[in-house]
């Protein structure tokens, strides 16, 4: 069982939420994959994903790629979650860290962005985010939870009254929650 760290309540009612734990566990409409643009779930967190959830993960990542192509920045993908207890995985495709300078942060932010999209339009009330990108793409962990923590702002500032009432970061290690400990404090104050 995840351990919820800290709660930030917004103004519209939702509520942005850290916990120290296990993304397979969360009990929301959705969790998100960290994904690459093939849907291989090979490694990180889409590996734990599959094998907590099962190959049904995959077998339906297989197909939405037959049908659609690969998964982009801003175009992620949607599975069941199989034996998970959310209801739904969706696959958010984060970018390769180059340096900074190949658009990384546009490519992070439309991911964030995309997943949230794709929540609001499946009608989904509650979303679990792991950290996009900052473990086996090489983001830096830091600027990955400043893009974040902004990018939620930003979808509750343009959606106030949108389906999606719950964010939460499950992220398993400590390195990772600080950082997204610090980002969350910056960008939406004083915790519940």
């Amino acid at each position: 069982m995840a351990e919820r760290l800290a709660a930030y309540p917004l103004p519209n009612g939702a509520r942005v939420a850290l916990e120290h734990g296990d993304l397979t566990e969360a009990a929301v409409d959705a969790i998100v994959n960290a994904a690459n643009a093939e849907l291989q779930h090979g490694g990180g967190v889409a590996a734990a994903i599959v094998r907590r959830g099962g190959r049904v993960i995959q077998t339906e990542s297989d197909a939405w790629l037959a049908a659609h192509g690969p998964a982009g920045h801003d175009r992620p993908a949607l599975t069941q979650a199989g034996q998970l207890p959310a209801r739904a995985v969706i696959h958010a495709v984060g970018p390769l860290w180059r340096g900074g300078g190949h658009g990384e942060r546009a490519a992070l932010q439309a991911a964030y962005a995309g997943a949230l999209a794709l929540a609001a339009e499946q009608g989904f009330a509650s979303v679990a985010f792991p950290s996009i990108s900052t473990g086996l793409y090489g983001y830096p962990v830091a600027q990955g939870a400043a893009i974040a923590a902004q990018a939620v702002a930003d979808y509750f500032t343009h959606h106030p009254a949108g389906p999606v009432r719950e964010v939460r970061f499950v992220l398993i290690d400590a390195p990772t929650v600080a950082a997204f400990q610090q980002a969350l404090a910056a960008q939406f104050g004083p915790t519940a």
